[in-house]
């Protein structure tokens, strides 16, 4: 069975996301395209707390990510007043990418392709899954490992008009540039000023 994201669990509060432009219904549950966040609160800490995937056999934490099992149908889409349409990718950062490889293959989810590049001047790779509707983009260094964890790191959304996500949400964002993936452009919310701990970016469509 394909491994598919069901939901996020994020340690933020309701009216930090709906303060930046996200519907969120009354169960602390936003709906983004295919996946529910659900926003917890900081008494769970802060930003991406765990996730629920379906297509695994157990409960079990993926390289150290708190891990749940999910046989839940996708949710029926919200209508965000930032605009947001879905999920493009989450990114999650690893101390050791060898073993985050691992991890998920043991969960038979295998990489689609590679990327190599930099981080404050030290090599980076970045590796590409796909789950579903949203691409996990693991990001860790080419060279070196450590130990602890994998975290869930950002996200990063598709919204229909990328000028009218910008105009909303005004000084804000910083300012667009191109994506890496030709023909898209993308803005990087200032998710602070909402109260938000999640690293939250906004792209346009293919």
């Amino acid at each position: 069975m394909t491994v598919t994201v069901d939901e996020f669990k994020v340690a933020d509060s309701a009216d930090s996301w709906t303060a930046a432009g996200f519907t969120v219904d009354g169960d602390g549950v936003s709906r983004i395209g295919s996946v529910r966040v659900r926003l917890a609160g900081r008494d769970h800490g802060t930003g991406i707390v765990g996730w629920s995937l379906r297509g695994l056999p157990t409960d079990q934490p993926v390289d150290g990510i708190p891990t749940t099992r999910s046989n839940a149908a996708p949710p029926t889409p919200a209508v965000h007043a930032n605009g947001a349409t879905s999920i493009d990718h989450v990114v999650l950062l690893s101390p050791d990418l060898h073993r985050t490889v691992a991890a998920l293959a043991a969960v038979d989810v295998h990489p689609r392709r590679e990327r190599d590049g930099q981080l404050g001047g030290r090599p980076m790779r970045q590796l590409f899954f796909r789950l579903g509707e949203v691409i996990l983009e693991v990001v860790g260094s080419a060279e070196t490992t450590a130990d602890g964890p994998s975290t869930l790191w950002g996200l990063t959304y598709v919204v229909q008009d990328i000028d009218a996500t910008a105009a909303f949400f005004g000084d804000r964002t910083a300012q667009m540039k191109p994506a890496v993936q030709p023909g898209r452009r993308i803005t990087t919310l200032r998710h602070q000023e909402f109260g938000m701990s999640v690293p939250t970016a906004m792209i346009s469509e293919h």
